[in-house]
């Protein structure tokens, strides 16, 4: 799902004249709350106490019930006995990449009653690690770990549920997952819950709530999150415009590598919107943006070295980052005559260098 906002900030003023601050994005559903190659947490992290007050959980009886399929075990009795601690094996074998192991494994403390079991199951079969992909049978374990109150489990099924994944689509159930999930402080729960909450989607449209669930999210360390705080502050959704705290936030996403927050953060480093004006921090958050990749921080980074803002003035670099950006689709006549002017050697000097950089972006070297 992606979550159009409102624009951020006016164009900056003189020297980048015709930069904005990106439109802000919500990023798609966010269902993993480790990195991609980060072992599986057998807890989910521990939000920031006081944070933000988050709303009461929802009974669980109310239409998030395990699907009446094969696959999970029965629901086991109130007095099971629940796996020692010697029984990390699963997940050490999880670790270790051993995952037809770390399912047979699972399976048998998922029949003990062990609620994080079922979703490391049901994780396996997500992911297809060791076996086949299957989320139908994915679901199923998601569905029955969240009854049994993992809020990993009540988190990655209210992805699939947003998605469709597995099983039909439906925004209001996962909404009240997503809603369980943030009562017992889930960072990415939050996050998810502030989308639905933002475009009225699976929840009534409510600006303030998205904020409060938002800001939690981002004080938590979500760095997607962190950036949309920031934008909501910048553009006075759900609470009032702050353009110091809008700063902050997309500061703090951008300096975590967030491709969007950089450029909009170079932005405001160059305006001096809620922070002093810094040229020379904003240049090289667009220049970062630009080496990932970025057409728009490609443009700008070229503008900079064309103007000598933040950097020192150098037309064959300018040359260099405009070509790089014609190549993503950005195209800027302002710049392109003034660029005109450089010598014949300087211009195949600035294209060669474009094409090194192409070159080695391609094959993952910048």
């Amino acid at each position: 799902m992606k979550q159009a906002m409102a624009k951020l900030l006016t164009a900056t003023a003189g020297i980048i004249a015709g930069t904005s601050l990106a439109a802000a994005e919500t990023s798609s559903w966010e269902g993993r709350v480790d990195g991609p190659a980060a072992p599986i947490q057998r807890k989910a992290p521990a939000a920031k106490p006081g944070a933000v007050k988050v709303i009461k959980t929802v009974p669980q009886s109310d239409g998030m019930q395990a699907p009446a399929a094969a696959g999970p075990p029965e629901k086991s009795s109130a007095h099971a006995k629940q796996p020692p601690p010697s029984e990390d094996a699963a997940y050490e074998a999880f670790d270790q990449g051993q995952y037809i192991t770390a399912l047979q494994l699972a399976v048998k403390a998922a029949e003990r009653g062990d609620p994080q079991a079922h979703t490391l199951v049901g994780r396996i079969y997500a992911e297809g690690l060791g076996t086949s992909r299957n989320s139908s049978l994915a679901a199923q374990w998601y569905a029955r770990g969240a009854e049994l109150g993992d809020p990993e489990a009540m988190l990655a099924y209210g992805v699939m549920l947003a998605d469709g994944q597995g099983l039909e689509q439906d925004r209001v159930a996962a909404g009240r997952y997503f809603e369980a999930a943030a009562a017992k402080r889930h960072p990415l729960a939050n996050y998810n819950l502030a989308l639905l909450f933002l475009k009225g989607d699976g929840k009534p449209e409510n600006p303030h709530r998205a904020f409060m669930h938002m800001r939690f999210a981002a004080e938590a360390g979500i760095v997607t999150a962190q950036y949309d705080l920031g934008t909501l502050y910048a553009t006075g959704q759900g609470t009032d415009p702050n353009a110091f705290e809008a700063a902050k936030w997309i500061g703090k996403a951008a300096e975590r590598g967030h491709v969007e927050a950089q450029i909009d953060y170079a932005v405001i480093l160059f305006r001096g919107h809620g922070v002093p004006p810094d040229p020379k921090r904003g240049a090289e958050f667009f220049r970062q943006a630009a080496e990932k990749g970025a057409a728009t921080a490609q443009n700008r980074l070229a503008r900079c070295y064309a103007h000598g803002a933040g950097v020192e003035q150098s037309l064959v670099e300018a040359a260099k980052w405009n070509f790089i950006a014609k190549a993503g689709g950005i195209e800027d006549e302002a710049l392109d005559k003034m660029l005109a002017k450089l010598s014949r050697a300087d211009r195949t000097k600035a294209q060669a260098a474009a094409e090194q950089w192409r070159d080695r972006a391609a094959v993952g070297l910048e």
